[in-house]
């Protein structure tokens, strides 16, 4: 069967244009009444089977291993976790001038959000990078996030900006941690299949997420809030996030490297440690914002798809770099199958979605 291709003229990422649609349909066609409840269920139940898959795909062993190279881990964790909110705070100069009130705060969390798994996998495989560092950066970051995410935002967004409580918490904890958890207890007996199964992870990973968008964008459509976001706004929100990722690009690269770290480690720290995952924020801010979570979510959105169009061309000239035959081998399985990211093989990174 012929594998279909991205045309080389088109620059955008289909999935983008799926994202797009789906903000569209929510738009013409929100979902409300029953309709609402059907399909916010249907995105919880996606997330958390996603999530269960992830348990499943991760080798406990692997995970165990990655520990051993804690300083890797910390770093990203402290990217992640600590300077990326930090520029979140300081971008509070730019309302009302640049972004409004609303805008700010969806920008902040998306600095509270965890780092990406596949994308961070994809990306650090085709650049010749460490892929089971990146592996174990990734998940760590992920299961930290169930936690760190909701309390920093509780404390740097208020109590009174996110429905932040001890039952916003249990939720987010057992729709995301819970199922992650049973798919590691249940690894011994299905892990074969789902590591085998990747188109299976790609469709629900991609699913899952127009679900959730399509969730929280009705809901923002049942509210009435889209008047508060203009064309002029958004665009500025576009240049602060272009300038925010290539701030984290920049520093994870050269601070990886004043750390000490290899040329293979460095890629590691660099797409693990500046990108933010869509799949982990999203279902956090439908639990946190409620009806507000649309515009809490624009700006993760958009971050989200500029951080893969940009990481994907940074990979594939890493991969030509004279010491990437030096570093190490790509590693057959750690990319997704045909991966839609891997720009060296002329593919859109549609697979590549967290």
């Amino acid at each position: 069967m012929t594998r279909l291709r991205r045309p080389s003229w088109l620059p955008i990422d289909p999935y983008i244009v799926l994202l797009l649609g789906t903000v569209g349909l929510a738009a013409l066609l929100p979902a409300r009444g029953t309709a609402a409840d059907v399909t916010s269920g249907a995105s919880t139940a996606a997330i958390a089977f996603l999530f269960f898959l992830y348990g499943a795909r991760l080798s406990t062993g692997e995970a165990l291993d990655g520990l051993r190279h804690w300083r890797l881990h910390l770093t990203v964790l402290i990217c992640t976790f600590v300077i990326f909110p930090v520029f979140g705070l300081a971008a509070r100069g730019l309302v009302p001038v640049l972004l409004t009130q609303p805008l700010y705060q969806g920008l902040l969390f998306l600095t509270l959000v965890p780092s990406t798994i596949q994308s961070s996998i994809a990306f650090t495989s085709i650049a010749r990078g460490n892929v089971p560092a990146a592996i174990c950066a990734g998940s760590f970051s992920s299961l930290a996030g169930i936690v760190l995410t909701p309390l920093l935002a509780a404390g740097l967004l208020g109590g009174d900006a996110v429905g932040f409580s001890t039952d916003s918490l249990v939720k987010i904890v057992l729709q995301l941690l819970v199922p992650f958890l049973a798919g590691q207890l249940l690894r011994r007996w299905i892990g074969t299949f789902v590591t085998r199964h990747k188109k299976v992870l790609g469709l629900v990973d991609r699913g899952s997420i127009l679900l959730v968008v399509y969730t929280a964008f009705s809901e923002g459509m049942n509210q009435g809030i889209w008047h508060q976001v203009s064309p002029l706004r958004l665009a500025a929100l576009l240049g602060v996030e272009a300038v925010l990722l290539a701030v984290m690009l920049v520093l994870t690269w050269y601070g990886a490297k004043a750390l000490g770290f290899g040329r293979a480690d460095r890629i590691a720290v660099q797409f693990a440690g500046s990108k933010k995952s869509l799949a982990s924020g999203l279902p956090m801010a439908s639990v946190l914002f409620g009806a507000q979570a649309s515009l809490a979510v624009l700006p993760l959105m958009l971050f989200h798809q500029m951080q893969l169009m940009v990481c994907a061309v940074i990979a594939k000239r890493r991969s030509h770099d004279p010491e990437a035959a030096e570093g190490a081998p790509r590693e057959q399985g750690d990319a997704p199958e045909g991966s839609a990211a891997d720009p060296v093989q002329g593919q859109p990174h549609s697979r590549v979605l967290r």
